[in-house]
């Protein structure tokens, strides 16, 4: 069958359609930018854009299953087109779709309850992934990271996993209609994380436990927007207890246990290694 991704250069997405084309599925992946997608071979590369539903028309044909994303890559950013999306999708015929949820429900979840389309959510709790986002180059040129950090505990899950979830949603081996609350297999700490990356990268990485006010300020001047000061402080000070502790998802979809922490760690090393200068 032939499935698109969309979001396929992000780190789930990319998973996905390798995962795919390991099954054995022919993969169409949907991208603003074809010629830096740097996807395997045999995958068709398209240009195209969920937040304008013109250029979906063709990337949605001879497509049987999709795989989607509710927001435009930006924090808090959620799409706004759902219900145009939801038409082009129907008009040619794609008959399952996943979707890759972010922290509140957007457009294209409803538009697709609406329109009757068979799918279902993935909503995992925290990526592996934020690690790099939030402290690989600090750990790069310091080896410290430098955060609010009360030991607030994450099951946070590998993007690997979430896409076996997705390809079995894609593929019919897991029913849609439902959501897939996602995790990882083990509740780890901050201190934790830091030393599986220590341990991968043969470096040491020093956690240094900032006050809230020394946190405000470490993040205003590193230029983070008022908006996502206030979502650092609120998760780490106040965390919402879904995520905190791993729940079975991963393992009842796909038959194994979920992949952990410290082999994320060492899957990404490169990209925490200092470089000696």
């Amino acid at each position: 069958m032939t499935i698109l991704v969309a979001g396929a250069t992000g780190t789930v997405g990319r998973a996905l359609v390798g995962q795919l084309r390991d099954a054995g599925h022919a993969v169409r992946a949907l991208t603003r930018d074809p010629a830096r997608a740097a996807l395997p071979a045999g995958v068709e590369v398209v240009r195209g854009d969920l937040t304008d539903a013109g250029t979906l028309t063709a990337a949605f044909g001879g497509v049987e299953a999709a795989h989607l994303i509710t927001f435009t890559g930006a924090f808090g950013d959620w799409l706004t087109n759902g219900p145009e999306i939801v038409d082009a999708l129907v008009a040619a015929g794609v008959a399952r779709v996943s979707v890759l949820g972010g922290w509140d429900t957007g457009t294209l979840e409803p538009a697709l309850d609406a329109a009757g389309v068979a799918w279902a959510l993935l909503s995992p709790t925290e990526f592996m992934a934020n690690t790099l986002v939030d402290h690989a180059e600090a750990i790069r040129t310091t080896g410290e990271v430098r955060v609010l950090d009360l030991g607030r505990t994450s099951a946070a899950v590998h993007e690997a996993d979430i896409a076996a979830v997705a390809l079995a949603v894609l593929t019919g081996a897991a029913p849609t209609g439902r959501e897939y609350l996602l995790t990882g297999g083990e509740a780890v700490t901050l201190e934790q994380k830091l030393a599986a990356v220590s341990d991968a990268t043969g470096q040491p990485v020093t956690l240094t436990r900032l006050s809230e006010e020394q946190a405000r300020a470490d993040l205003a001047a590193a230029g983070t927007s008022a908006e996502m000061i206030e979502f650092t402080i609120a998760l780490e000070s106040d965390p919402p207890p879904v995520g905190a502790l791993p729940v079975g998802t991963v393992a009842e979809v796909t038959g194994r246990p979920p992949r952990t922490f410290a082999a994320w760690a060492q899957e990404n090393a490169d990209a925490f290694r200092a470089v000696p200068g």
